[in-house]
């Protein structure tokens, strides 16, 4: 798959260096490398140019992305995913529960990934798989896949940066306060490669919540995050003792959902190339509207 970026160089460019320009641009020393050993990859008013070349004023810089013919090196499968909005250097996929994100051991055929892959042969297209914020196997909701690699490192440093703004809402366990923000280091436990713990010695996370209804002894929250460590969610409610339902994991003996009640329903980010604000939304699925019946915004 080949993207192409075309700039026409302005007064306040001339005089710099084409490397230069790419920096200001964001992008990385490694797409930068990859642009040098491609054919084309870098071109003055349609004519292959070194990265020190002086640019002049009026002058088209051509960047041409393209990735290896083998660029896709995981199995298509026709799984059902719902692709929210797609253009040249992204996607946003409403992600079902119950499916991973990457291919692994036992998991090699039924993943995001897989899916992903086979969208994009149905769409004759091929590029490596980049999902920028990952979700958990059973977390419903939105998430970001780059295209190319330039939008790949932009989103990346977004995340970096925390300007990709995300909203999860959930169904815990008990009576939540109004608002609360909980402030505790997350680890991973002992003895295990999954499970997390709040721990003195792990990473600094912090996690904001609000309730929007209480019913039947069961919370629905809005929560958004400071940090984004393995599973902060659940284990920060489950530390304050509010477990999300139907989570096997630190809420084990509630059977109420056959998965961890969360859902990422609100995501907010700058597109990567055009610099255009967007915002997304992903209605609550049936198992969540079983117990609220919400309208997320």
């Amino acid at each position: 798959m080949k993207r192409i970026l075309t700039y026409p160089i302005q007064k306040d460019a001339a005089g710099w260096s084409i490397l230069r320009f790419l920096k200001e641009k964001h992008y990385s020393r490694s797409v930068i490398i990859q642009l040098k050993k491609t054919k084309n990859g870098i071109q003055i008013n349609h004519e292959w140019a070194y990265v020190n070349h002086i640019l002049k004023e009026g002058e088209l810089l051509t960047i041409e992305l393209a990735e290896p013919e083998d660029a896709q090196k995981i199995s298509p499968a026709a799984l059902p995913i719902c692709v929210v909005y797609e253009d040249e250097d992204l996607l946003v996929i409403h992600k079902p529960a119950n499916m991973p994100i990457h291919p692994s051991i036992g998991h090699d055929k039924n993943t995001l990934a897989n899916a992903v892959a086979y969208h994009a042969v149905q769409r004759q297209e091929s590029y490596p798989y980049r999902c920028i914020n990952r979700l958990d196997k059973d977390t419903s909701g939105l998430t970001i896949v780059a295209k190319n690699s330039y939008s790949s490192c932009l989103l990346y440093e977004q995340m970096r940066e925390r300007n990709i703004q995300r909203t999860y809402y959930a169904i815990v366990q008990g009576t939540t306060p109004e608002t609360g923000t909980v402030c505790a280091p997350i680890a991973r436990q002992k003895n295990t490669i999954i499970a997390r713990t709040v721990s003195a010695d792990g990473e600094p996370a912090v996690t904001h919540f609000q309730t929007l209804a209480v019913k039947d002894g069961l919370s629905f929250v809005k929560l958004w995050l400071d940090t984004g460590r393995t599973h902060q969610i659940r284990v920060h409610m489950c530390h304050i003792g509010h477990p999300l339902i139907g989570d096997f994991l630190y809420n084990p003996k509630d059977s109420r959902m056959k998965r961890q009640a969360l859902h990422a329903g609100n995501l907010t980010f700058t597109h990567p190339v055009t610099g255009q604000a967007l915002t997304f939304h992903a209605p609550l699925p049936k198992d969540m509207l079983q117990f609220f019946q919400m309208v997320i915004s």
